[in-house]
């Protein structure tokens, strides 16, 4: 039940997007500019860990991704029939990912760079893995550019719950990476 509801929310999240979904549990994106992909993948996270029927508890829900960041071919009319680098890359991200504890690979057509993407990975992981349901459904709102008032308002939830349901979930250390990957990712182009 959890899957289904969870394949509709990213559905309907990322409409705008080119998406397929298939095998029930599988789910490729693809975003001709990556800048914003790890915003993206970090909004799926989100969304899967604020399904966890224990709120207080760590996520047991979660999804993995791979992000992967080089030349693609075009047109790209559906990500599971897209060819290049970038869907490459992904692919071999997720093989690598796919038997360990992470749930999140980043890697680019540039060696040097994949350290420090990794590490940015790395270190997501660690926040998202202690991440509560509450935490996840107010990172969820922030993460799709909503202000904290807005978040208040949106959760039902007073101004103080909010703030530390953001703080908990470690915001401003999200908000830090991923401005430091928007800002790697524009030197790429």
């Amino acid at each position: 039940m959890v899957e289904f509801i969870l394949l509709e929310r990213l559905k309907k999240t990322f409409a705008n997007y080119i998406t397929e979904f298939y095998r029930g549990d599988s789910f490729q994106i693809y975003m001709r500019d990556p800048v914003g992909s790890l915003r993206v993948a970090l909004l799926a996270r989100s969304l899967a860990i604020g399904l966890n029927e224990t709120e207080e508890e760590p996520a047991l829900t979660d999804v993995r991704i791979s992000i992967g960041i080089g030349p693609v071919v075009l047109p790209v009319k559906t990500p599971g029939t897209a060819r290049g680098e970038a869907f490459l890359l992904s692919g071999r991200g997720l093989d690598d990912i796919q038997h360990t504890e992470r749930r999140l690979s980043i890697v680019c057509d540039r060696p040097i760079a994949d350290i420090g993407l990794q590490v940015m990975a790395d270190y997501l992981d660690a926040i998202y893995r202690g991440m509560t349901a509450k935490q996840a459904a107010a990172i969820v709102w922030l993460l799709g550019g909503a202000t904290q008032q807005e978040v208040v308002v949106k959760l039902g939830k007073s101004k103080s719950t909010v703030s530390q349901l953001v703080t908990a979930g470690r915001w401003s250390e999200i908000e830090r990476i991923l401005q430091q990957f928007e800002n790697l990712i524009k030197q790429f182009q």
